[in-house]
């Protein structure tokens, strides 16, 4: 669980960061720059802010549910039988 929230914790930080800066480079282009380039690339980094934020919580949830699942190759009696046996846990390497 401790992992988790550094997961997110980690995500978060560097998504506002990233957002931030984003912002920052969209509103230059936006009403000082006489160009298009740096408005694209500030909506292009707030897209990445995003993306990376998100990336953060698809591993947090991936985590949480790889540790909470139970583990093992369930094996049967008869051969289509759906009446298991017992779990064996799979060793790491």
């Amino acid at each position: 669980m401790e992992s988790t929230y550094k997961i997110l914790h980690a995500a978060k930080s560097v998504g506002y960061i990233v957002l931030s800066i984003g912002i920052a480079i969209f509103l230059y282009g936006f009403f000082v720059s006489d160009t298009s380039v740096a408005t694209s690339i500030g909506i292009g980094t707030v897209m990445g802010a995003i993306f990376i934020f998100l990336i953060g919580v698809f591993f947090a949830a991936a985590e949480e549910m790889d540790k909470k699942t139970d583990k093992g190759i369930r094996f049967s009696k008869s051969k289509g039988g759906s009446a298991y046996l017992s779990t064996y846990r799979l060793e790491r390497f």
